[in-house]
């Protein structure tokens, strides 16, 4: 099987003579392997025709010639600079036209690929390139899993231990700790720890802030297994919920299973959030809605396809996304809930089992 297929297709389908791909969630996807982000570039370039070639810091040889790279490799040291190993570069395989990953490639790689190839035409292929990872196989299903049974499995036990006067930030050192004890490899991002009115900000920060009797907690987070990753989110109450705050948290519940209900393969991005954004629209809160319903999920915690009103892209059986309506209010609280789709061939099946009904904690 040839490995660089299908970015030679892509490249193709770009009209461009090549696509350049560095250390990331598609690289690693290619190779088997990643490389650091540091301030060494790290380039593979596949071309249309012919062999790919790469850029690589020599202090990296050893470990990249494990993976049976077929093509030149052109190595550059720290004290030397890497100008060298692009100029070689550009003469072994002349480009005229180069996709990128605009979401990865880093400014002053573009920068020494452009000195290399005076006059090249660099365009942004990230769609066409990150777009083949779009439909998950059965081991990248089966991976995802994984992440998301050690997620959900890390969030009972924490939960289970909440109480009144514990910090945000305790239970987010909680969290992390009780995610790598249920063999996480790594964490697909920072956990969100948030309550009472920092809950209202969809992005907060754990603070040191008590958590006391009628709190909302809001916690959103996953753990990484196998080069996947996870993303749940479960708000909770603590000691008590008020009839407000149940009804805001059955609107958001009824808005997931709106978003559900019409999640098969054929359905568009599109589609989906106007389900879940017209339940919001239509609640006693429309002001309070921040955010699209969800984005996809994979070796990266968010990519595509993104889940909002315009995104007429198409979601085959394979894709998973992540279905998360929220209503947030900075003056009272926020609601979130989050489960992990994979869209099926006759409708859907969730890869998150964690409760979602209404729970109190503490």
């Amino acid at each position: 099987m040839d490995r660089f297929a299908e970015y030679r297709a892509a490249a193709r389908a770009l009209g461009t003579d090549a696509v350049a791909l560095v250390p990331g969630a598609n690289f690693v996807r290619m190779m088997g392997q990643d490389f650091s982000t540091s301030e060494r570039p790290t380039l593979i370039v596949v071309p249309v025709e012919g062999t790919p070639a790469a850029i690589m810091p020599n202090l990296e040889l050893s470990s990249f010639a494990q993976l049976n790279f077929p093509g030149e490799v052109f190595d550059w040291r720290d004290q030397d600079g890497y100008d060298a190993a692009f100029a070689a570069l550009a003469a072994h395989l002349p480009l005229s036209s180069l996709a990128v990953e605009g979401q990865t490639m880093r400014v002053f790689v573009h920068h020494a690929l452009a000195k290399a190839y005076p006059g090249l035409a660099i365009t942004d292929g990230e769609r066409a390139i990150s777009g083949l990872r779009l439909v998950k196989t059965a081991d990248d299903i089966a991976r995802m899993t994984r992440a998301i049974r050690i997620s959900e499995a890390a969030l009972g036990e924490v939960l289970a231990d909440v109480r009144v006067g514990m910090t945000e930030r305790e239970v987010e050192a909680r969290l992390i700790a009780a995610q790598f004890a249920h063999g996480a490899e790594g964490m697909a991002f920072s956990p969100i720890v948030a309550a009472n009115t920092n809950s209202a900000l969809p992005h907060a920060h754990a603070r040191d802030y008590a958590l006391q009797t009628g709190d909302a907690l809001l916690i959103d987070f996953g753990a990484q297994w196998g080069g996947f990753c996870a993303d749940i989110t479960r708000t909770v109450f603590v000691g008590h919920a008020t009839d407000h705050q149940a009804a805001v948290y059955q609107t958001v519940y009824d808005a997931v299973e709106a978003g559900l209900a019409v999640t098969t393969a054929g359905v568009t991005a599109h589609e989906i959030d106007d389900a879940v954004q017209s339940v919001l629209e239509a609640s006693s809160w429309p002001d309070r809605i921040r955010t699209k319903t969800g984005h996809g999920l994979g070796r990266q915690v968010h990519e595509e396809p993104y889940v909002m009103r315009g995104n007429h892209q198409k979601l085959p059986a394979g894709a998973v996304y992540t279905n998360e309506p929220g209503l947030y209010d900075t003056a009272e609280f926020g609601i979130r809930i989050e489960d992990d789709v994979l869209v099926t061939d006759t409708g859907y099946r969730l890869l998150t089992t964690f409760p979602k009904t209404l729970t109190v904690v503490g």
